[in-house]
């Protein structure tokens, strides 16, 4: 018996496993109750022990105020994000109003509910679209983007529900955790984060962390690095590995290096040469402009990975970024000391109740359960997909693939039908539309330089005629309706011009057409010379093509497949890998805010103070002495903790070096964290005498602070490149 329960067990934790059953059962009976409902004046507050009350009600609320009747599906979604699931629903599935019907549930049960987006367009569209259905059952609702004032912010959070983009809301709790007046604090205790798009919330921008500086000095340019590594030669002074991570000076190259600046480069006593020089070889030889970033506006803008799209207020730790403002002969931009940050996997996991909605769930169940405690309930489509996914097709070099792209492209444009095509970066978008120009098509471009228009420009992808090249799900959120005649012609036809090294992402584009059970179909064009199998299956050997210059053996197919599980791979350990070192920091994050939050709002300060220096606190005014008790502790671990923030950044540089003598660097850094945490307490409380016995006490904050995101350092730390080189080098020997 106990074998059958493991059995079952096991079948209903497979990724998709959640039984839709109890749902299913709740949405016949909210089905039943239609007729009495409609009858109805004046919609009751629907009563939320009785969820198919509240689905038959909701249900009709959508009807009247939005035109919009959900299908027994989008019920479906509704009732798995209310208990606290991620809902997989397809694109066109309307994952908008199933949202919406559940952030109004979980209201009604007396919840507040944020909910996250991946962008400001989405917040305020949605927000604003679904405003009459909440009224209409007395939920309030509000939006904030990042040109929301303070107190546009506060009337937002004051709501039931808000929406809100994941990094203004993340930047909103930084900045609470630095008030000095509790009256200030904008955003309210966290009970429900309902999560659009959660697979790219969740695992894509999960290790990014949200960053609040201070104390501004302008950025430390390298120009002269930048001009002497244009001099160097790839093969002769320097090499690049085979995933393209990490570049390396040969010993050539470190001679010619030395002999031009006149240093020694290796002198571990004057390191800073050295750094400068990989930062500026770096930006130089692994990020390429209109692949990695853009440049507009006199800026350097990151264009984030998984998108495709420009990833406002991002950067690069300071010295990489500043190497790449180098490299374009750019303006340095500001940096100061971190005040305080958090990666979006800390922010989310703040929330008790935590549940989502994506397209694309169930590849990444795993991580979304290690995570975050979280299931995925795949809700089936209101009508059966018939859209063609048709087999890759394979071409030896990446000319080759493009000559049969753009052949494609004008064959199928002949017959009137739609196309999108997305391509992995902007680069190519633009070099696949001057191609296709030369063959006198118009393609309508939409990347990571003109992302403004992107709902405009995807919405009107399914006319007839239509050519658009998109930047991998650039158009995220907005449906591609077919035009007159279009059903007739097959539908929507989706080319990708290479696997993306996420399987979801080809995913995401596939399900841009099809929808609602259009007609549809999908191909994408691969090249073995594409970076995903030369980065990540280099040793394997492509077969060869057929006479007419496609690869058709198995074995193509198979090595673009193996190529992705190996990028995917490497993702998810590089996941671990962050939460590894961050979750201690986040949960002594988590105890310095409770302690902090009893001096900001009681008299844990004036207590302290006045049992550590009687005589001191009698001799002060009692109408002032409390609050400056409040300011000087406050103060005190506000800048320790600045402190323990730097420790901890310089001792994850050097703690991978630890593993050389067969040490754990994860446990190492765990244990010298620990210890320097301890002695952090102790200084808050030193501090804080200090300033509380002198007359004059220093309690200056920065002049000016701002936010942004740091991208991963893309190559990892210095001391993740030396420790590999050694490591091979070991091998080798």
């Amino acid at each position: 018996m106990a074998s059958i329960k493991g059995i079952l067990r096991n079948l209903l934790d497979r990724p998709g496993g959640v039984p839709l059953t109890p749902y299913q059962k709740i949405v016949k009976t909210a089905d039943g109750r239609v007729d009495q409902v409609r009858k109805l004046d004046e919609l009751p507050r629907p009563d939320m022990s009785d969820l198919a009350e509240f689905c038959a009600v909701a249900r009709e609320a959508a009807d009247r105020t939005l035109g919009l009747r959900p299908y027994d599906v989008q019920l479906l979604g509704t009732l798995a994000l209310l208990d606290g699931k991620v809902a997989e629903m397809a694109t066109g599935e309307g994952k908008t109003l199933s949202g919406a019907m559940a952030a109004a549930g979980y209201a009604l049960q007396g919840k507040r509910v944020h909910v996250i987006s991946v962008n400001d367009y989405l917040a305020r569209r949605d927000a604003e679209w679904m405003g009459p259905f909440y009224e209409a059952l007395g939920v309030s609702v509000g939006w904030i983007d990042q040109n929301s004032t303070p107190e546009e912010r506060r009337e937002a959070y004051a709501k039931d529900v808000t929406y809100g983009p994941v990094s203004e809301i993340g930047f909103d709790v930084l900045r609470d955790r630095l008030r000095t007046d509790a009256g200030e604090i904008i955003v309210p205790a966290p009970e429900v984060a309902l999560i659009d798009e959660a697979d790219s919330v969740l695992v894509d921008e999960a290790r990014v962390p949200l960053v609040m500086a201070g104390a501004a000095d302008p950025g430390d340019a390298v120009p002269e690095m930048a001009a002497l590594v244009r001099q160097l030669v790839r093969g002769y002074h320097y090499e690049i590995d085979e995933q393209a991570r990490n570049v390396y000076l040969t010993p050539k190259g470190a001679d010619s290096v030395e002999n031009l600046l006149g240093v020694e480069l290796y002198d571990e006593h004057e390191p800073g040469t050295l750094i400068e020089l990989n930062l500026a070889l770096h930006a130089h030889a692994l990020l390429t402009r209109d692949v990695d970033y853009i440049v507009r506006d006199g800026k350097v803008q990151l264009i984030n990975p998984s998108r495709g799209r420009v990833a406002l207020l991002q950067r690069w730790p300071n010295g990489l970024q500043a190497a790449v403002e180098a490299k374009e002969a750019l303006a340095p931009s500001e940096k100061g000391e971190i005040l305080d940050s958090i990666t979006v996997q800390g922010l989310i996991r703040r929330y008790p109740r935590i549940c989502g909605m994506t397209g694309t769930a169930v590849a990444v169940s795993e991580q979304l359960g290690e995570f975050y405690g979280l299931k995925v309930a795949v809700i089936p489509p209101n009508r059966p997909c018939v859209r063609v996914d048709e087999p890759d097709r394979i071409y030896p070099t990446v000319p080759d693939k493009d000559a049969a792209l753009v052949e494609e492209i004008q064959a199928v444009h002949e017959t009137g039908r739609p196309i999108l095509i997305g391509t992995l970066d902007v680069a190519e978008s633009e070099n696949l539309a001057k191609l296709l120009q030369r063959r006198g098509l118009e393609p309508v471009v939409l990347n990571a330089k003109n992302d403004a228009e992107e709902a405009a420009i995807i919405a009107r992808a399914g006319e007839r005629d239509a050519i658009t090249v998109s930047t991998q799900m650039a158009g995220r959120g907005t449906d591609i309706r077919l035009g007159d005649g279009v059903a007739e012609l097959g539908g929507l036809y989706v080319i990708g011009s290479g696997r993306h090294a996420s399987s979801r992402l080809d995913d995401q584009l596939r399900g841009r057409a099809g929808r609602q059970g259009d007609p549809g179909g999908s191909v994408f064009f691969v090249s073995t010379k594409d970076d995903l199998i030369t980065q990540f299956v280099p040793d394997e050997r492509p077969p060869a093509a057929d006479a007419d210059g496609v690869v058709r053996h198995r074995r193509g197919a198979y090595l673009v497949g193996h190529a992705q599980r190996v990028a995917e791979g490497v993702n998810l350990e590089i996941h671990r890998n962050t939460w590894r070192y961050t979750r201690l920091l986040e949960h002594q994050r988590e105890l310095i805010l409770e302690w902090r939050d009893k001096v900001l709002r009681g008299d844990a300060a004036a207590k302290a103070l006045a049992e550590a220096d009687p005589e001191r606190w009698a001799s002060m005014p009692e109408d002032t002495r409390d609050e400056t008790a409040r300011q000087i502790v406050l103060h005190a671990i506000d800048r320790c903790w600045t402190e323990h923030l730097a420790f901890l950044t310089d001792l994850r540089e050097g703690i991978h070096l630890r593993a050389l003598g067969r040490m754990s660097p994860v446990d190492e850094f765990q244990r010298e964290a620990v210890a320097e945490y301890k002695a952090l307490l102790a200084e808050v409380e030193k501090r804080s005498l200090e300033s509380f016995e002198s007359p004059e006490p220093d309690l200056k904050r920065p002049t000016a602070t701002w936010t942004y995101l740091v991208q991963d350092n893309p190559f990892g730390t210095e001391w993740d490149r030396i420790l590999k080189r050694v490591t091979a080098a070991t091998r080798r020997g």
